[in-house]
């Protein structure tokens, strides 16, 4: 029984530790990364709190060491998908129930145990099986979740406290109710804290969640599933399953009791679901609801009054950072003739000081892509483009995946504005440049505009505020988050909400209660306090 108007504790951005030479922050990492780099994991699913292994299994490798085998994962049979939505919707019984406070102080643990007992192990998972650098596991496996878990309590306490006026002789209130029915959560490989946010965010508004996360993530998905545990998350709100994507959403999708589809991924496989859910609309009791965030080809948009250097060194980060593997990865500049030689001569410099390898060297920038099919796909548009006549690769351009899938940081230059790599997502380190005359400026923003299907980030560079003012109109639906004088990539919980629009997702914004509104129906009360007794108005008199 509630007894007072908690207020909850405000919330503050974790600090990124910097993991400098010799500091003991490194030292204990690198340990945590030896000792599970040396063990075998067995990884179960989880269902209603138990761990289900079906001997059916799965190799988990370190991208950076494809033939070194750290764990396996067990997969799942039709029953396991159905055993788990019938023990998330006994489990919604009680949990949907259960006062905000005991929800929000469940995950404020989560993110206090992170923050210390888990960082090691929470890191070192990622930077094993996601083949993510020291600084890049840091930023995304510990800070960006922590900051997820106690920024949305204090988002769904913002959300309750927005309440209607009453009149006179009534009370008006509105309550903010989970979904009638559970949550699917898809996730990505590539973002350790977005993979815990699909299913943690739903989860503390009142919803129970089947959780299916990317094989290349299973083994920091088993350390988010230990976290939530020990903080004392109750069986069967969040279930985890592994296995054939088509069964188990099928099956998922199949439910009456499907309530709400929470996605990180592709564009072309979530407009497949989207698509697939409309199909079965007529099944389900409510009208679920859809969040995604997808494809991105995300652009850096220079003026000739920017800066080179500042352009140079936006490329080398927005590009790749974590391999490109990012859904705000820089991957298509506009640069003007010009500063072009200016921009190129820093990029070259830079580039050349980048260092590739495993992560468990921590003076690697570059780190290896995540698989086998992805290494040639971007192998292959390489190749195309060492090829065509359209284009000339100045940086990197080289691959070797014979121990591990690394990619050389690669910069392709075109006179195509139209160029393949200029409009597809390739996810990888490769960004493709298009030099245009100072004097088309205006029709270089169009370009940006309308050349790929895509609205994720994208950045614009200039020192002029006209052209700045400008440009931000020209390029107001090109994307989601829109950086100025800055590279394109690294959201902040709580100071950028992150998410685009077009054929980049729904733009719901994760890290902001714009996406948490997402996960409640909300009842409307009105209370009379005196009824009218007769049912005449004064116009009848």
């Amino acid at each position: 029984m509630t007894r007072g108007f908690f207020k909850v504790p405000t919330a503050i951005n974790e600090p990124v530790k910097g993991y400098a030479p010799s500091s003991p922050e490194r030292e204990e990492l690198l340990a945590t990364y030896k000792k599970m780099y040396a063990s075998i994991i067995d990884i179960p699913m989880h269902i209603n709190g138990k761990e289900i292994k079906t001997g059916k299994t799965k190799n988990i490798t370190p991208p950076h060491d494809h033939q070194h085998i750290v764990g396996h994962f067990h997969t799942a049979e039709k029953k396991h998908v159905d055993e788990a939505i019938a023990t998330a919707l006994a489990a919604r019984k009680a949990w949907s129930s259960v006062s905000w406070m005991e929800r929000a102080s469940i995950f404020l643990k989560a993110a206090e145990l992170l923050a210390g007992p888990y960082r090691n192990r929470m890191n070192a998972a990622t930077m094993i099986a996601q083949s993510k650098n020291v600084h890049q596991a840091e930023i995304d496996a510990a800070c960006e979740m922590i900051d997820f878990f106690r920024f949305n309590v204090q988002y769904m306490t913002d959300i309750f406290k927005d309440q209607p006026a009453s009149a006179s002789g009534i009370w008006n209130r509105v309550e903010y109710r989970p979904l009638e029915g559970f949550v699917y959560a898809i996730t990505p490989f590539n973002f350790t804290s977005i993979a815990a946010n699909l299913c943690a965010a739903p989860a503390l508004m009142g919803n129970v969640v089947i959780w299916k996360p990317s094989d290349h993530q299973a083994y920091s998905a088993q350390v988010i599933v230990d976290l939530f545990k020990e903080a004392g998350l109750p069986d069967g709100v969040i279930n985890v399953i592994y296995g054939d994507p088509v069964m188990i959403t099928d099956t998922i999708l199949a439910s009456p009791d499907f309530a709400g589809l929470h996605f990180t991924g592709s564009t072309t496989i979530f407009k497949n679901l989207w698509k697939q859910i409309g199909t079965n609309i007529h099944t389900y009791k409510t009208y679920p609801r859809i969040v995604g965030e997808t494809g991105g080809k995300d652009f850096i948009w220079a003026h000739n009054s920017a800066n080179p250097l500042q352009v140079a060194t936006a490329i080398t980060r927005g590009a790749f950072e974590y391999q490109g593997q990012k859904c705000s990865a820089a991957s298509r500049a506009y640069i003007p003739t010009s500063i072009w030689d200016k921009v190129k001569k820093q990029l070259i410099s830079q580039t050349n000081e980048l260092k590739m390898g495993s992560p468990e060297d921590p003076s690697n920038f570059v780190n290896a892509v995540i698989h086998e099919g992805s290494f040639d796909k971007i192998a292959s548009y390489i190749d195309a483009a060492k090829k065509d006549a359209d284009t000339e690769i100045i940086i990197g351009g080289n691959y070797d995946k014979s121990k591990g899938y690394f990619i050389e940081p690669t910069v392709i230059v075109t006179k195509s504005p139209t160029y393949k790599t200029m409009t597809t997502e390739l996810f990888g380190p490769v960004i493709t440049i298009y030099i245009y005359e100072d004097a088309a400026w205006e029709y270089s923003l169009k370009l940006v505009d309308e050349s790929t299907e895509y609205a994720l980030t994208g950045a614009i560079f200039s020192k002029d505020r006209y052209i700045i003012e400008k440009a931000s109109k020209a390029l107001e639906n090109a994307a989601g988050n829109f950086y100025i004088n800055d590279k394109p990539t690294g959201a902040v919980v709580g100071q950028q909400p992150f998410g685009g629009a077009r054929a980049s997702g729904t733009n719901d914004k994760a890290g902001s209660s714009q996406n948490l509104l997402r996960w409640t129906s909300v009842r409307m009360i009105k209370e009379t306090f005196v009824s009218p007794e007769d049912f005449k108005y004064p116009f009848l008199g």
